[in-house]
């Protein structure tokens, strides 16, 4: 008797818990209502449009964890910032939300590069399954623009180091996602990406997922030369410059010993603002329908300033002054320090320098304020990278050395530090870093071998 009073003192409060459960689902459903993103076309032009109104991408690649600036972002003009995976989706997405930015949010689609077996069937559905899980959580996310699942399936190397063909069971994978979301999504397109614009790469892959809605492309210093390659490709589908940034450092020259030179960081901005403008602004093909500018955050990759718009401590160089330029017109007020030149005993990069142990040395640096700031200089001397990685994988930053600095000095066009070369023998490269005291930093490096 007692027991059924219990009951049915208990039924009410449980109907009126699923009641205000249902009303908070209900509510978050709402909060949670997609935006209308399609792809127009008239005559040739394809437009990417959002909700009705037409959307240009202002975006970067986006480095989480060394880039959760997005303020500065959106500082700069952005409206938009690509991820390679669905991790920390939830924390990227209400940031997102917050600051009004538009996300092509990623999915880490595993690299037969990297040793993934697209023969063995049970790990592809695993993927598949994980993959699932993602689009149906974040599809109706108001701030999800569209899908990027996977990142240059297509780059695979052979023994020789040349290009290899893939197995087509990867496109068959990424096919069987892009007509998932095609099922489960109607509101969001769907890509992925291919390292460089390779016709024969791309002509494979087209056959084998016919239905992805834009054709991404991944290129540096060939952004030059993108609307050639474009119309060799010859496809009636919208094109999305998913990656591209400063030359990178399988297209720049190497020392005797096989060490990439790297760009100053004036010198890195001023010639990718050069193919931004022949390429992006000047948009001859009338194909192109976004771009996302790599790498918003810091990232270690040969060297640990070679592709991020940012330092590890936060500074910000001149890549970004230019992409701000881009994205507004204009300049910030405050832009990084020049750095145009770096030399070694009054030698360039390019002469692969080898000097004694113990040897006294004069580096010189030509480094301008664009305010005449007064700039601080910071030195660093690395060894060189043991374990070079492929594809973006992850990389080991250099060991430091303790630089044996003899005597720092401003000089007409910039600074001079005077030092002593290690006692070891090996491979070592020297930095700079110029500080304006307000964010903005000015970049150098120089390899140099001790034998």
């Amino acid at each position: 008797m007692n027991s059924g009073k219990r009951c049915n003192t208990r039924l009410p409060i449980l109907m009126f818990l699923q009641l205000l459960l249902f009303a908070f689902h209900g509510h978050a459903k709402t909060d949670w209502s997609p935006k209308k993103v399609e792809i127009e076309k008239q005559q040739n032009t394809y437009q990417l449009m959002v909700d009705g109104q037409p959307f240009t991408v202002k975006g970067v690649g986006l480095g989480w964890n060394q880039g959760k600036n997005l303020e500065a972002l959106k500082a700069a003009g952005g409206n938009s910032f690509r991820t390679w995976s669905a991790d920390n989706a939830d924390e990227i997405l209400t940031k997102a939300k917050e600051l009004g930015l538009m996300v092509a949010l990623g999915f880490d689609t595993e690299k037969q590069l990297h040793g993934f077996d697209y023969n063995d069937e049970q790990t592809v559905r695993e993927q598949f399954e994980r993959f699932k899980t993602v689009v149906d959580k974040y599809k109706n996310h108001p701030n999800l623009l569209l899908w990027v699942i996977a990142n240059e399936p297509n780059l695979l190397f052979a023994e020789d180091g040349s290009l290899a063909k893939v197995n087509p069971k990867v496109y068959l994978a990424i096919n069987e996602m892009i007509e998932y979301i095609h099922k489960t999504d109607p509101n969001h397109p769907v890509t992925y990406t291919f390292a460089g614009a390779i016709k024969e790469h791309i002509d494979v892959a087209l056959e084998l997922t016919p239905t992805v809605d834009i054709l991404s492309v991944q290129v540096y210093g060939d952004l030059q030369i993108l609307p050639e390659a474009i119309e060799e490709i010859n496809r009636d589908i919208p094109v999305m410059v998913t990656e591209y940034g400063p030359t990178g450092f399988w297209e720049m020259p190497t020392t005797q010993w096989g060490r990439e030179i790297e760009e100053p960081s004036a010198v890195k901005a001023k010639a990718m603002m050069a193919r931004i403008e022949n390429t992006l602004v000047n948009d001859r093909t009338g194909k192109i329908i976004g771009n996302y500018a790599f790498y918003w955050g810091q990232k270690q990759e040969r060297t640990p300033t070679w592709f991020g718009m940012f330092n590890k401590d936060g500074s910000a160089n001149a890549r970004v002054d230019e992409m701000t330029r881009f994205w507004t017109g204009s300049y910030p007020n405050n832009r990084a320090p020049l750095t145009q030149s770096i030399k070694l005993n009054q030698q360039l990069p390019q002469s692969s320098v080898i000097v004694a142990p113990g040897e006294e040395l004069t580096a010189d640096v030509v480094v301008k304020d664009p305010e005449n700031d007064d700039l601080t200089h910071q030195w660093r001397l690395l060894t060189e990278v043991t374990e070079r990685s492929d594809g973006g994988a992850f990389e080991q930053e250099p060991q430091a050395v303790k630089l044996s600095t003899i005597e720092t000095m401003k000089t007409k066009d910039g600074v001079r530090l005077s030092f002593k070369a290690p006692e070891h023998a090996g491979e070592y490269r020297l930095f700079i870093y110029s500080y304006d005291g307000k964010g903005k930093v000015g970049n150098a490096n120089f390899p140099f071998k001790v034998e």
